[in-house]
């Protein structure tokens, strides 16, 4: 693929075509220590930042989706205070499915939960959900990659949490406002090289 070229997956016009809605689902974790980024501080005056030795974490389950038509953008997030298993993966779509009606593409990495709710899903669902799996290593395929990445280590550096619950409040927050900012889950597209 050339740089800087956008490009339509494959699947992008069977999906438009057939009514599905597309979506990029991904995981990532948050943990209690900040993502350090560069800070600024009066000269001479070393930044420090006192945070937490614990090592606790957020799985986080996210999905952009783009509707058939018109292509409207979504953003939909889960967050567990465990690491996540295929079940929940499983979980997760079904609920995405309850609330977006539509039959549903959903493309992925290969993470073993993923193709183990791959057959799952094909089980219960049937054509009703389609499943492709992105190449392996190639992260920037994904649009949720850029999502996780724009809060790290934009939104979110140098943040450091009171506790699991702060953070907890804290990743929610900036997903929120994600999901009013079609521009931005568009920017994800651009920046993954996928045309709308």
């Amino acid at each position: 693929m050339p740089s800087g070229a956008p490009t339509r997956g494959p699947h992008s016009k069977k999906a438009r075509r057939e009514g599905r809605t597309i979506v990029f689902i991904d995981q990532t974790g948050f943990m209690l220590q900040p993502t350090v980024r560069r800070t600024w501080a009066p000269q001479g005056h070393t930044p420090i930042h006192y945070s937490w030795d614990r090592h606790d974490r957020l799985s986080v389950t996210g999905a952009i989706t783009v509707s058939p038509k018109q292509k409207r953008l979504g953003l939909y997030f889960s967050i567990a205070s465990w690491n996540l298993t295929g079940a929940d993966v499983l979980r997760f779509v079904q609920q995405l499915r309850g609330h977006l009606k539509r039959p549903l593409l959903v493309i992925w990495d290969r993470f073993s939960g993923h193709k183990k709710a791959a057959r799952l899903l094909r089980d219960l669902y049937g054509p009703r959900i389609h499943v492709e799996f992105l190449p392996a290593y190639a992260p920037d395929l994904n649009v949720v990659d850029h999502c996780w990445g724009h809060t790290k280590y934009g939104e979110m550096a140098n943040f450091i949490p009171h506790d699991v619950h702060d953070l907890a409040q804290e990743v929610a927050s900036s997903l929120i406002a994600k999901h009013r900012r079609s521009d931005l889950l568009r920017a994800f597209f651009r920046h993954a090289q996928l045309d709308l």
